[in-house]
């Protein structure tokens, strides 16, 4: 006999003593937990639900609670400088189904399959003695200091400059042509 489940938004073929991996759902590992949302009995006489079966339900052992492989989403546009890198590690548990019950039979311990809710944690300061502290107030930037003025030059010193400067000027202007005659 199998059966085929819905748990995690998937559905799975189950048959007593197979071993699968879902979506991370409530319980320690050698609990008993009820997969209820049964779509398909099958065997000798298969019974399909509309949606489910009623009475029917999957009773299986939580074996480990672990996390799959990191999966990385990369967005990229090119020649528009956008790049997003984002990683994602689903949480998965591993279940053995042990039996697979009808006619609304409980199996012998049972614990009811829930998704596990998502932990939200407020930042706590790391001791009582930052509690205690009163924060700092922001400080003022200040003033730099004004920047000295450059020493003047001697006026030696402005003399060769000028020098400098009137002969690369000379040496760019073309040679004075002769005066044509008439």
């Amino acid at each position: 006999m199998f059966a085929v489940i819905r748990t995690g938004g998937k559905q799975y073929r189950v048959a007593p003593n197979d071993i699968i991996e879902i979506e991370r759902v409530a319980g320690e590992p050698g609990d008993i937990i009820e997969l209820g949302e049964v779509l398909l009995l099958g065997g000798d006489s298969p019974k399909t639900g509309s949606p489910l079966i009623a009475g029917a339900l999957v009773a299986a052992e939580v074996m480990e609670q672990s996390r799959g492989d990191k999966i990385i989403v990369f967005k990229k546009k090119r020649r528009k400088n956008y790049r997003r890198k984002k990683g994602h590690r689903q949480d998965l548990t591993l279940l053995r189904i042990t039996e697979i019950l009808t006619d609304g039979k409980k199996p012998s311990q049972t614990k009811v399959a829930r998704p596990e809710p998502k932990k939200v944690e407020a930042k706590k300061p790391e001791t009582e003695e930052a509690e205690a502290k009163p924060a700092k107030k922001p400080t003022a930037k200040k003033a730099a200091p004004p920047k000295k003025a450059a020493p003047a030059k001697k006026p030696a010193a402005k003399a060769a400059a000028a020098k400098k400067q009137a002969a690369k000027a000379a040496a760019k202007k073309p040679a004075a042509k002769p005066a044509k005659k008439k």
